[in-house]
This record gives C-alpha cells, structure tokens and sequence, in this order.
C-alpha cells in the first residue's frame, strides 16, 4: 500500500478542491477516500505490477503497432467464454486493445444494445458471470491485449435498482435521478436544451406513472438521466469503475460523457462540471489503478474536443473517439473532394501532443453527419444540402451510388438523417457481388483498402470494427424482428461470420485480400520509425482535392502518405519532397516534387530510397 499512499499524497489536495468546488460535503469526501483505500487495497499483485509498470507513463497504450476492435460478445463469442476462445483471431489481426460493448445486465427489451444499464456492478447473465469477465481478461493481458469496457455513464435503465426504488418512493434514490413534480422546470430545459432523438424519442423528459413525476431522460424513455450533482450517486459511479478495474478492465469507454451535468439556461452539454468530474475519475484511477485509461466517446464540434483531454498538469481523458475524423473519410470518399478531409484533420492536428484520437471507419453506432458548417459555407458547399447527398448516397438511393446503407433518425421537418452500414456494404462490395461485376468488385475492394489504411496513418491508433477484417455485409433479417426493426442501427450489428474467418486464410478470397489489408498494415505500422508517437504529423497538399496526403517526421527522416480519394486516374504534385522515395505496397519508385501519377483509389506509403 506505500505506493497507494505515494500516489494519494499527490493528488490528494487537488482531488478534495474539485469534489467541494462540486458537492461542499466533507463526510462525502471521506467516504470515497474510504472506498479508494478499499479497492486498492483489494487489487491484485498482477494488477498492482501492471501499475508499477505504466504508472509515470501515461502514453502506454500508444505504441507504433497498436491497434484496437471493437465487438459486441454475444455477436463474436456467443458469451465470454466464447470471446476468450477466440483470441487467436485477434492476435492474427495484432490486437492489443479490445473495446468490448456493453456486458452489464441489461433489460431483456429496449436495452438499446446494451446501453440501458439495470445494474452497473454485475455481466449480464445472458454473457457469463463476474469470473468469466476477469478470466478473458487475464487471457488478454497474457496476449498483450488490453480491456476496454463501455462504461455508460450518463444513464441507467429504468429497471436499475435505484430507478425501481426511486419509483417506489424511496426520496434517496429519487435524488439519483433528476425529478420533478410538475412541467415548470422542465419546460425551462426544454427551451435551450437540444433533443437526442426528436423523432424516435421527442423531448428530454418522460412521465413516471409509479413516482407522479417527470424524469430527464436525454435519450431514450427507458434511460433515465443521472444526477452528478448528487455526491452519493457520483460515489456509486466510481465504486463500478474501481470493481471493474480490479476485475481486469484496463480502459473505460465514457459514454456520452458531455451530458453528464445539467443546469438550466444551457444546453447541458460540455459544461464546465463535466471536466471536473472527468478529472477527479481521472485522479482517483491514477491513486488506485493507474494502469487504467480513459477514453472519451465525444461526439461534439471540433473546437469542444480539446477541453477533455485536459492539460498536461491537468489531464482528463488518455484518448477520445476520433468520430469526426471518421465522418470526413467517408464524406470525402462520396464527395471525391478532400477539403473538408484536410481541414478537420489540420483542426486535429493543431491541438497538443497529448490530444490523442482512436480512429476508425464503423463502431456500433452511425454515421452522423457533422461537418464544420462554417468550414462547409466557406467552401461554398450548402450544409444541408452536402448532409442529404451524403446520406442518400449512402443508403444506395443516389445515381450511379455504390453504397448500400440505411437512413437512421431521419427527421422530415430538418431533413437530418444518419447513415448506417458494414464498411464492406458502404464502399460496394455488396452491390458487385449481387451484379457479379469483377471491375465494380475491384474499384470496391480499393476503397476498403484505401480508407483502413487512411486509418491506421492518422496520428493516434487504429480501431477496426470486428467484422470489417472479413468483409461482413449489412444484415437485413433486423426488419422482421419486432424488438429491432425500428433501430437500422442493427443492420450493421450481426453475428461473426466464422466461415468467413477460415475463408480469410484462402488464397484468392475477398475475405483474404481484405484481411491481409490489415495484417500488412500492422506490420508496417509495427516495423517503421514514422509511427512512433513521438513522430510529427502534418497534412500535406498536393495541388490535386481529389488526393490527401500526410507527412510522418522522425528527426531528418521523411514519410510521405498520399490518398487518392477518385475512381479516375489523377495526377498530384508534393513541394519539398525532392528526390526518389519508395513505396511500402509496391516497391514502386516515384519523384514526388515532380509529379505522381495514381491509378484510382491508390495509396501509398512513400520513404526515401
């Protein structure tokens, strides 16, 4: 325990200013102190080295051949058991981080995959037991694989034991949610407030027969909001973290983390609360188990991203979700044009070292279409207009479009909608195997290959979606089943095709050819200098907006990355980059100031010769 009391010592002063500046409740503060000392002094000697290990270096994670997946258990393994089994094909694939969904208990119906909790401490029984979880992760950290749990923290299921007591009428647990007697509060939310859902799910309340009271419920009926200005319900929230981390979980996914305060008058998002609670979880991980790491699913305008990562003496979250990253490939491989692809990634760019993003093509959820409007106006591209020709594109309904997708959340009166979809579905594989068209085929397998390696050259690391690796297509059979077919989200969460794993091996295969994709990417991202994390990124023009390009610098050493987002043969040109350079893929030899001819949706990875 010296070394709890060390790292207590040191954050100590800042940890008790920040719970006061929020709650102003000293016998609060002592219990979670309590509580901290418990846990720590329950973790165990593996995990207690594994601290040792990574405490003082807070970039552990970030190795030049890092990647991640993502997966929902039952759809890969059935149930943990199941996942552990099939650890080979992560390996295969070099991961060293898995981001498992939502595996706490969860009602039978409207769970929203998963993202309705009725109980934060325990798996759902359908997944395995509490034992099962610690065993997958042992097996995983053996592989070099670490755990990331989805930790919803903005809402619990209205089937949580402390919803069904607060329902009872039990005012402790009432205050674990945000209640209200009568309309008059929230009718003031109501009007600065934005809606989540304004057509699935209207309003950000919901009436509670059982209570005779209104409960804030952001997102969907089922989900009811919790109260962080409660010191009780924040100490709750904590004790899960604290018993997942001792149980293994080396990562948290923050669920919707900007929504976590409320105050009146504001939107209740990304409010200056909401950074002092990411931070004393980020202080109180650091004192108990610092081998553990944050990661912020922030789905929200470029310029509030910066605000949680924190600072270098104040860190908040290790990494967020690089989402508006992956909403500008896809929007720049529909469009053919990467100005809005170089902006959003000159705005990441810009922001400090320790500003690190998971990047990734496909998750669990859609794609919303969130560009920087004022970047778009500038461009002299129409917002709505660019927003409805992306998702038409993508659901297949546009002209010549390769895409096959479906609409999420389509709103008629703003005429926002999202997009759903496989990857292998929205770059047209699936519509040149049903026309049997080799070429379609062809250009389709290209643009898999182009976008993942896009991904895994961005600065931060690469996240594929458990499916992608083998080319898994939208599953349609959601429309017949009555507990789905109002979410299209589901047309792009279906069960692992094990088949196509074995086929992944077979020479000749789609699901060879885009496997080894992403095997020959991780070996060159393992294997070369230039992804370093200490290597400096930088967007690079190439006087053509069909192409991006990347530079990768590691002292005097250059790497040049180049993009062809056209299905046309294009030429671009890269000032500076005088002399022969080499590419990683196909051994060819190119001048790069004096021109590079690209064949449709090439890449390359360009080193001096």
């Amino acid at each position: 325990m010296d070394d709890y009391r060390r790292r207590l010592g040191d954050g100590l002063d800042e940890l008790r200013r920040l719970h006061s500046s929020l709650y102003h409740d000293k016998e609060a503060f002592d219990r979670l102190l309590d509580m901290m000392e418990v846990f720590a002094s329950c973790r165990s000697d593996e995990l207690r080295a594994l601290d040792r290990k990574r405490e003082g270096d807070s970039f552990w994670f970030m190795g030049q051949g890092a990647v991640g997946m993502t997966l929902y258990t039952e759809l890969y393994g059935g149930d943990l058991k199941g996942v552990a089994s099939h650890i080979d094909h992560l390996k295969d694939l070099g991961v060293t981080y898995l981001h498992l969904m939502p595996f706490t208990t969860t009602p039978l119906h409207d769970n929203d995959g998963g993202f309705a909790v009725s109980d934060y401490e325990n798996v759902d029984i359908k997944l395995g037991t509490n034992e099962d979880l610690e065993e997958l992760a042992r097996l995983l950290r053996k592989d070099g694989i670490s755990l990331c749990m989805d930790f919803v923290m903005n809402h619990s299921s209205d089937e949580h034991e402390w919803a069904m007591r607060a329902k009872a009428g039990e005012k402790e647990y009432q205050d674990y949610y945000l209640c209200f007697d009568d309309r008059t509060i929230p009718d003031e939310y109501e009007k600065t407030v934005p809606e989540v859902f304004p057509e699935t799910a209207p309003g950000n309340f919901i009436w509670s027969r059982e209570m005779g009271k209104w409960v804030f419920s952001s997102f969907y009926p089922k989900q009811w909001d919790l109260n962080y200005a409660n010191p009780a319900l924040f100490a709750a929230m904590v004790k899960a973290m604290l018993l997942w981390a001792n149980r293994g979980v080396e990562a948290f996914r923050l669920d919707a983390v900007p929504y976590i305060w409320k105050r009146l008058g504001t939107s209740c998002r990304n409010l200056e609360e909401v950074h002092v609670i990411v931070r004393m979880i980020r202080i109180i991980l650091s004192v108990v188990a610092p081998a553990v790491i944050l990661k912020g699913e922030v789905v929200m305008a470029p310029r509030e991203l910066a605000a949680y990562f924190g600072t270098p003496d104040r860190p908040e979250c290790h990494l967020l979700y690089g989402a508006s990253g992956m909403v500008n490939i896809w929007g720049a491989l529909s469009s053919m044009d990467t100005r809005l692809l170089y902006s959003q990634s000159e705005d990441f760019l810009a922001l400090p070292a320790n500003a690190v993003f998971l990047n990734y093509l496909r998750c669990h959820d859609d794609i919303g279409w969130g560009f920087d409007e004022d970047r778009e106006r500038q461009l002299g591209i129409d917002p709505l207009l660019h927003k409805i020709y992306q998702y038409e594109f993508y659901s297949g309904r546009f002209p010549l479009s390769y895409a096959r997708g479906e609409l999420y959340n389509y709103d008629p009166k703003t005429k926002d909608a999202r997009s759903c979809g496989t990857t292998a579905s929205l770059v047209g594989i699936e519509a040149a195997l049903e026309s049997g068209d080799g070429k379609a085929l062809e250009m389709a397998l290209r643009r898999f290959e182009l976008l993942y390696t896009l991904v895994y050259s961005l600065r931060g690391f690469p996240l594929v979606n458990s499916g992608d690796e083998v080319g898994m297509l939208n599953d349609y059979s959601y429309r017949d089943d009555p507990d789905r077919k109002d979410d299209s989200r589901y047309v792009h969460r279906m069960k692992l095709d094990w088949n196509k794993v074995a086929l992944s091996h077979v020479e000749g295969t789609v699901e060879k050819r885009l496997s080894d994709c992403l095997r020959r990417l991780k070996a060159l991202r393992s294997a070369s200098p230039f992804f370093d994390p200490q290597a400096e990124v930088l967007t690079w023009h190439a006087h053509n907006d069909r192409v991006f390009a990347l530079r990768r610098r590691i002292g005097d050493d250059l790497m040049l990355l180049v993009f062809s987002f056209s299905p046309n043969e294009e030429e671009a040109r890269f000032d500076f980059f005088t002399g022969l350079y080499k590419d990683a893929f196909t051994g060819r030899i190119v001048e790069p100031g004096r021109g590079v001819r690209l064949s449709p949706y090439e890449r390359l990875w360009l080193t001096r010769v």
